[in-house]
């Protein structure tokens, strides 16, 4: 499956600066991994790229791959010095990781972490010349680093102001705003680098009063790990949240690097859906400029049946044109066609429902003029790459704090209400506003700036750029390249 990548020699017979790159076990995390895996490679460094065994067979199942699909390499034709590496996360292949999450947060926290150390120690790594790039939501890279003697990287793929937050956990501890039976509701002003922010703004899991589970186990040991970490590189840019940079800048060398896309903001030439991608081009083909909603929640969280249910009656209502994303397991895998009785009936000639769907297609067709969105920063990203506004409803974990950016700060989109608290009319009400209202007008300019920021940063000469190159030379310096 592997090309030889490890250890492999460079210009005038010297040793390739060697990066050992993990994402975490899922889609949204994936993507961005590939990614920058892809770019380092460009840059002179031989790459082994660790997926779980469960993730790649997902991935190539999408695919339509056979049986024996373990021999399949997602980077086959990437072009690219990556060796492909599999481990397992610890639980059989048909386990059914999204109907049981807490089982499987419980394998990622205990269980995986030995099966990356027995992999490091298969591959021989050189301590000389290697670095771990790893997800920073995994609990145990900065030890694992230390145990081979090698940098660890840590890769952070939401904003900035996500991972201050985590950061400083032990100062909205403190302050009574976290771990406590009744948090305090006042605005929280004493982050360093952050501005003022809502406690209703902060992530899911910091919102939360009971603190004893599995995922904030994990983030807990991730965080303490992250402060071990050598370098942070995010996925966000410089100019849309100086004061925070600034701030971690403080902390350790952390560099600003995103948006990290495929080449081109096209489909990329990694495989790394793990469902069967749709092909909508021609149904948008068909629809006018600018009338489509976009619809989907990502790959990960749930929405329950009232909400979908309460979101799919503002749809309709609205008589907009649609193209929704409806994931198998969008509520649960038990509960495979959950969208109302008669919604099919009642939209057709103006929607269309897929499992799945290439979303930087999507968006970058000119038929798409809004994006109703659970606010992924991948989707938040690729929203503003492709100049479309955004109505927020965001679901669990930094998507909530995601929507601050969107919405308070960038302008660039619209809430249309909470978890819970979502109801027909105000969904119908803000998809009007955004798909044919002055409001939409507004938001489109604004987005435009924004995007502007986000190409100006991924220049040759931007702020993103400047920071990889500058991440790249420190790293090779330490890991015993040019």
């Amino acid at each position: 499956m592997a090309q030889e990548a490890v250890a492999a020699n460079g210009a005038g017979g010297r040793t390739k600066p060697h990066a050992v790159v993990i994402p975490y076990p899922l889609q949204g995390h994936v993507i961005p991994a590939a990614h920058l895996a892809l770019r380092l490679a460009a840059q002179g460094f031989a790459v082994t790229f660790v997926n779980t065994e469960s993730v790649h067979q997902q991935t190539a199942g999408a695919l339509g791959l056979g049986v024996d699909r373990s021999r399949y390499d997602i980077f086959a034709g990437a072009g690219a010095d990556v060796r492909y590496e599999l481990v397992s996360d610890g639980f059989p292949l048909g386990f059914d990781r999204s109907l049981n999450h807490d089982q499987f947060m419980e394998g990622v926290l205990h269980v995986l972490p030995a099966h990356v150390e027995e992999l490091l120690r298969r591959l021989a790594v050189d301590p000389a010349s290697t670095c771990l790039v790893v997800d920073t939501f995994f609990v145990w890279p900065a030890t694992l680093a230390r145990k081979f003697g090698v940098p660890y990287v840590s890769f952070w793929t939401e904003p900035a102001l996500i991972f201050a937050l985590y950061y400083h956990m032990d100062l909205l501890t403190k302050h009574g705003h976290f771990k406590c039976k009744e948090p305090r509701k006042d605005t929280i002003t004493y982050i360093p680098g952050v501005p003022a922010i809502e406690p209703h703004e902060l992530m899911s899991y910091l919102q939360e009063t009971d603190t004893t589970s599995v995922v904030h186990r994990i983030i807990f040991k991730a965080f303490e790990e992250a402060r071990g970490a050598d370098y942070v590189l995010c996925n966000t840019v410089e100019e849309l949240e100086p004061s925070t940079i600034a701030a971690l800048r403080a902390e350790k060398p952390f560099y600003a690097v995103g948006p990290i896309f495929p080449a081109g903001f096209a489909r990329s030439a990694v495989a790394t859906s793990m469902w069967a991608e749709s092909d909508c081009s021609s149904w948008l083909d068909a629809q006018p400029k600018g009338s489509v909603l976009y619809i989907s929640f990502g790959s990960y969280a749930h929405v329950t049946k009232q909400e979908l249910h309460e979101i799919a009656g503002g749809v309709l209502a609205s008589g907009v044109r649609f193209l929704w994303v409806m994931r198998p397991d969008i509520v649960s895998s038990d509960d495979p066609d959950p969208l109302p009785e008669g919604f099919a009936a009642a939209s057709v000639g103006r929607g269309l429902v897929v499992p799945w769907c290439c979303q930087v297609e999507v968006l970058s067709h000119a038929s798409v003029g809004g994006f109703l969105t659970h606010c992924g920063w991948n989707s938040v990203l690729e929203s503003v790459w492709a100049g479309v506004p955004m109505l927020c409803f965001p679901l669990l974990t930094d998507q909530f704090t995601n929507r601050r950016l969107v919405v308070r700060e960038w302008r660039v989109g619209v809430p249309i209400g909470d978890r819970g608290t979502v109801f027909t009319d105000e969904v119908r009400m803000r998809i009007e506003g955004v798909m044919s209202g002055k409001e939409g007008e507004e938001l489109r300019q604004a987005v435009k700036k924004v995007r502007a920021t986000l190409e100006a940063a991924a220049a040759p000469d931007g702020s993103s750029q400047r920071s990889f190159n500058e991440f790249i030379e420190e790293l090779t310096r330490r890991c015993g390249g040019r």
